[in-house]
This record gives C-alpha cells, sequence and structure tokens, in this order.
C-alpha cells in the first residue's frame, strides 16, 4: 500500500464531531504588520511539501515551510515508499520489462475513473522518466531488481513490482501490462527514507522550515490575491507575508470525522485511518475560504487487504448472494472499493485446504466445512447459490479460464480439496484501511482554481490538499500517492516561484 495503516488514536471517523476549522481568510486590511516574509510560503513538509520546497528554491525564491508536526514527514514518512515510475525506467529495462510512455498514459487515464484530469495525467507520463532521475538526484536509490510474489508491500530491498492493476483485467485490455511500482533500496517501509532525503535537499538548498507552526488560513488582498498565511506556532500567533504564493501541502481530510461525514460518508466504514493526525483537511478548508472550488470529495480509497500469502488469490470472493463480483487477482484497492458496494458490505474469501493460507492483515475466519454445500449453510448463504457458484468456477478453472471475471490463469485452481474455509471480507468485520482522494482543483501547475474554473491567484496546492490521480479507488495502485504528491508538488513550486 502506499501509506502505512495507521490508525487514529484521536477520534473514530464514526463520530459526528470534529473539530471547527476556520474557513474565512484574513483581509489584507486587517493586517497591521508581518512577522515574517518570503517569496514562497509552504504549507505542510510532506511529500508534496518538500518537493515544492527544493523546485522553488532551484528557481530562485525564498522559501519558508510551515509545518504542523514537531519534525517533517507528514504521511508520505509513515507510508511503505512506493513510488509510480514507467515509461521505461532503468529499474524496468534491467529487469527486462518493456514500457513506454504512451502505455503508461493509458493505463493511467483507464484508472482516473469516470472523471479523469487528462492534462494532469498527460503531464505525469509525459514527465515520468525525469521525476525518476530527479529521486535518484536527490539521493534515492533503487536496486535493480523485480518482486514477483503478490503483496502489498515488499518485505525485502527489491525495487519493482506490479502496484496496482497493470495486469490484471479489464485494465491489461486497455494498456500492455508492466510494473511500475519502485521502491527505494531498503529493508521494509521506505516513506521514512524518501521524506529524509527531500527534507535534507530542501533544508540545503536554503529553504526554512519553521516546526510547530498550525497554519489557520490566508491572507488576501483587496484583489482576492493570496498574499500570506496566519498561523500559530506554540501557541503563539505567527502572520506570513508571501511575495509570489502560498502553496497548501497539508494533506486530506480523513481524520476530520465532520467533513467525512459530510463529503465521503462511505469511509465511516473505514476502521483504520492512513494518514497522520494533520490529515484533517485543514489545507483544504483555507483553500475553499480563499476561493477555491474542490472535486471529487465523496472518493475514497477503501482497501481490503485479504493477501498475502499470494496462494490466496486462488479462492474466490463472494457476497451474500453467494455469488463473485470481482476478479481475486484486482489490487486490493479495486477488492475494497467492489466489497463497499455490495449488499450490507458482505462479502468472503471462499478457499479449499489447498489455498488456504492464514492472512497476515489478520483477517479472521468466519467457518469450516467438509463440503462447500455446508459451508454454504454456515454462511446463511441462499439455497444452492454458493455450491452453483463453485461448479461453474471449478468447471472453467480445469481449463485455465475465467469466462466471468478474467482471473489471471496463475491463479485459477479447482477449490475441490476439503475442508473449504471463508475467511471474512464483510466491511464490518475485516480490516479496511482507507483514505481520502478528494480536495482542491488544480491545474497542473498546482494553481488552484475557483468551482467555474478561474485561477485564484497566489493560492497553488499539491498532494493530497488536491484531487490527484486516480480520483476513484477502482483504478489506484499503490505509488501513485507519493509519486504523483512530489510530481505535482514540484511543478507547484516552479510556478509560484516564477509568479509575478
Amino acid at each position: 500500500m502506499v501509506h502505512t495503516r495507521t490508525a487514529s488514536t484521536e477520534t473514530s471517523p464514526r463520530e459526528p464531531a470534529g473539530e471547527v476549522l476556520p474557513t474565512r481568510p484574513r483581509r489584507l486590511s486587517e493586517v497591521s504588520r508581518f512577522d515574517r516574509e518570503a517569496d514562497v510560503v509552504v504549507v505542510g513538509l510532506g511529500g508534496a511539501g518538500a518537493s515544492a520546497a527544493i523546485e522553488a528554491r532551484r528557481a530562485g525564491a525564498s522559501v519558508l515551510v510551515l509545518e504542523r508536526g514537531s519534525e517533517g514527514g507528514g504521511s508520505t514518512a509513515q507510508s511503505g515508499g512506493i513510488l509510480y515510475f514507467g515509461g521505461g525506467t532503468p529499474i524496468q529495462r534491467a529487469c527486462g520489462f518493456d514500457d513506454s510512455v504512451e502505455e503508461m498514459f493509458k493505463y493511467l487515464l483507464a484508472a482516473s475513473g469516470p472523471n479523469p484530469d487528462e492534462a494532469k495525467v498527460r503531464a505525469y507520463a509525459d514527465g515520468s522518466l525525469e521525476h525518476f532521475a530527479w529521486f535518484v538526484e536527490q539521493g534515492v536509490e533503487f536496486k535493480p531488481t523485480f518482486y514477483a510474489k503478490k503483496t502489498t508491500e515488499p518485505p525485502t530491498d527489491d525495487c519493482l513490482l506490479y502496484s496496482g492493476n497493470e495486469d490484471c483485467w479489464p485494465f491489461n485490455l486497455v494498456a500492455r501490462p508492466a510494473p511500475r511500482g519502485h521502491k527505494p533500496k531498503t529493508t521494509g517501509s521506505a516513506g521514512g527514507l524518501i521524506m529524509k532525503r527531500l527534507i535534507s535537499s530542501a533544508t540545503s538548498l536554503g529553504a526554512e522550515v519553521i516546526e510547530d507552526a498550525r497554519a489557520q488560513t490566508l491572507i488576501v488582498d483587496d484583489g482576492g490575491r493570496v498574499v500570506g498565511v496566519v498561523a500559530r506556532v506554540l501557541g503563539e500567533p505567527l502572520l506570513v507575508r508571501a511575495r509570489r504564493g502560498v502553496i497548501l501541502t497539508a494533506g486530506g481530510f480523513i481524520m476530520n470525522p465532520r467533513m467525512i461525514a459530510q463529503h465521503a460518508p462511505k469511509l465511516l466504514d473505514v476502521n483504520i485511518q492512513i494518514g497522520n493526525p494533520g490529515d484533517d483537511g485543514a489545507g483544504i478548508l483555507m483553500g475553499v475560504g480563499a476561493g477555491g472550488g474542490t472535486i471529487c470529495m465523496g472518493e475514497g480509497f477503501v482497501s481490503m487487504p485479504f493477501y498475502p500469502p499470494s496462494k490466496l488469490v486462488n479462492g474466490i470472493i463472494v457476497n451474500e448472494q453467494g455469488q463473485r463480483f470481482v476478479n481475486e487477482d484486482a489490487y486490493h484497492g479495486r477488492t475494497g472499493d467492489f466489497i463497499l458496494r455490495q449488499s450490507g458490505g458482505r462479502a468472503y474469501l471462499v478457499v479449499d485446504n489447498a489455498s488456504y493460507g492464514r492472512p497476515i492483515s489478520g483477517m479472521q475466519l468466519k467457518a469450516a466445512d467438509e463440503t462447500i454445500a455446508e459451508l454454504e449453510a454456515s454462511l446463511g448463504l441462499p439455497s444452492g447459490s454458493l455450491t452453483h457458484t463453485v461448479d461453474f468456477y471449478n468447471e472453467h478453472a480445469k481449463a485455465g479460464v475465467d469466462p466471468l471475471f478474467h482471473k489471471k490463469r496463475d491463479y485459477l485452481a479447482p477449490l475441490v480439496e476439503p475442508p473449504f474455509a471463508a475467511i471474512d471480507l464483510s466491511i464490518d468485520k475485516a480490516v479496511v484501511p482507507g483514505f481520502t482522494m478528494g480536495g482542491l482543483d488544480t491545474l497542473p501547475t498546482g494553481e488552484v482554481l475557483t468551482p467555474d474554473g478561474v485561477v485564484v491567484p497566489g493560492l497553488y496546492a499539491a498532494g493530497r490538499t488536491t484531487a490527484g490521480l486516480p480520483r476513484s479507488a477502482g483504478g489506484y495502485s499503490s505509488g501513485m500517492s507519493i509519486g504523483c504528491a512530489t510530481f505535482f508538488g514540484r511543478l507547484a513550486g516552479k510556478t509560484a516561484a516564477q509568479a509575478g
């Protein structure tokens, strides 16, 4: 997964309460003095913020970063550290995979859901090879090896993996499959390593960071241009003037129960929030207060990490009608999205003795029986439903085909060896991590747009504060969050630095 599955200890997303965050900006005419000034002010020092700071400094702008925590890193530092690159990276070529910018573009466009931002998809695909080289320039090392097992995150220091639905139906009909998940060379999670390198680059270039600085609202002049930020540092007010622009990179809103209930109620079923305590929507609300529009606020990533072990993918996932509804080899985020759509959010992974393995995610065994008919009864499924589903599946699996959902031949095996078991993947019973995907509407350059598509002068945003790529959970791939946050953070930094 893109983010480490970190539970919130502050609130439950089921609670309707939540801190009321300010939205009204401060008028410049109300400000008697500024405590600090910089050409570009960045709010948040995660992957997007650090990348923006690096490029703004390289463009010659002075940069001041306001970091809410006692140290930078954000959700990127907590993540597995997978980055989404393609188009024929040195790692892809070294591992024998043929990829092109156009194949990456076609996949990303298909994965972006019903409301794709083609301009952003085009920019990200076209810039992928350069973005990979940029990371290497920051001191991030990638091992030229491929991790072949189906997993959420490689536990080794191997780099390349299929991190989404690239080789799964129906995406493998749209674009030639290629692994594009790149994990830096380190054993286990790599998010902390990435942020260490990016923050080091930003500060060595001269970006100044103020920690324990909680941005509260923006400052706008009479013409509506964003010219500064109101913050509090350890409880004391700090007013910062931004001569060229403010870049909001403050994360999403998965930690804000009020915003979740208002905009993305399906995420109320998430029981593990993927993010950090700062993902409370403050950056989005600040942008909205200054006139920015939002998009895809109801979209969110909902995972169902039932593998590894990978042999569990040989099983079939059924709903409370005893019917399959998704190819089991799909990325766990796509599986979670499909389960969420089922009646009552009920789903079970049905396996036989040969395909059973204890899920490392902690999913629970619901029932075990000597026959499929007995298992059907134990689960309370309609009479004959599961037996029919398994009979149909087995008949075609023997021939190595899946006419309904086109699961890859690698994971097709008849379920015939007793005992048979059902692992509970129901939304209210399983491990269900999630994060928000909606946010401020921006151009690829990071410029924030009003609801009617006009640029808000002086305001930029990137990362989870914006609606990134993709814009729906069904096509998400691990690595897109950090990859897109850093890529579009860089563009926002360049654009803001060059503003007049």
